[in-house]
């Protein structure tokens, strides 16, 4: 891998050079690999062919997830969200003990691998939200709540420079890994004053279709806005939100 220098960028590939851009800047590197033929048919790749399934059945349930939770994620996920969850997926995927390899999923895998993760690495949400709180699921129902004690916003939430207000939302989701179909409930506090003034307790209800029988999923997040001239603006497009 090279850095590209020089006022024009090159973008595409020449002779046996790619370029291309990357978090890093503007790169190069030489073409390589080996002959998408011999990796489809020869025996010494199976390894790899079973690999490629399984890494695309992860990125797959991966964007099922993201799907599920757009709508909290445009504010608070970070530009390697996609591939950090996928990883998890892929480790989701190895601890599958019913499947061979290669035919291994999501759904007999380990899911508890993804709890705590953090949709934005720059601002996670174990040092940002420091709220005792508690979550409840009821199948039978499909009744889902997050309660928080009440708490005093400037001790208990560590918000970014300027911070006049926040938000905390959550989300609940049951999703079918085979077919893509879900189901999901959002729900907030709406913007509150990050002050010094204690709150009351916060009750956060969601829903689900009741009696589900698929895989479900719970998110927690907070945005972070700043008030000028009586408008309420998120901070720096929500690069800190949790």
């Amino acid at each position: 891998m090279a850095r590209q220098k020089g006022i024009i960028k090159l973008l595409g590939t020449v002779g046996d050079i790619t370029f291309y851009k990357a978090k890093e800047g503007f790169l190069a590197r030489e073409k390589g690999g080996v002959d998408k033929n011999r990796i489809m048919n020869d025996p010494n790749f199976q390894r790899t062919r079973e690999n490629g399934e399984e890494f695309g059945r992860a990125g797959t349930s991966g964007k099922m997830l993201r799907t599920a939770f757009r709508a909290v994620l445009l504010n608070s996920a970070d530009s390697r969200m996609v591939g950090r969850l996928t990883r998890e997926m892929v480790t989701v995927i190895q601890q599958d003990q019913v499947n061979e390899r290669g035919k291994r999923n999501v759904i007999n895998g380990d899911l508890t691998i993804v709890k705590g993760f953090d949709f934005n690495i720059n601002g996670k949400l174990s040092t940002t939200l420091y709220i005792p709180y508690t979550s409840s699921l009821d199948r039978v129902t499909g009744d889902v709540s997050v309660d928080l004690s009440p708490f005093v916003p400037l001790n208990m939430i560590n918000a970014p420079s300027g911070t006049t207000h926040f938000k905390i939302e959550t989300a609940v989701a049951d999703v079918n890994f085979n077919d893509g179909n879900f189901n999901v409930s959002n729900a907030d506090t709406g913007i509150l004053p990050y002050d010094a003034v204690e709150t009351s307790s916060i009750n956060l209800a969601t829903s689900i279709p009741a009696n589900s029988l698929e895989l479900i999923f719970l998110v927690l997040g907070v945005e972070f806005y700043q008030e000028i001239n009586g408008e309420k603006n998120k901070k720096k497009n929500g690069a800190y939100n949790a």
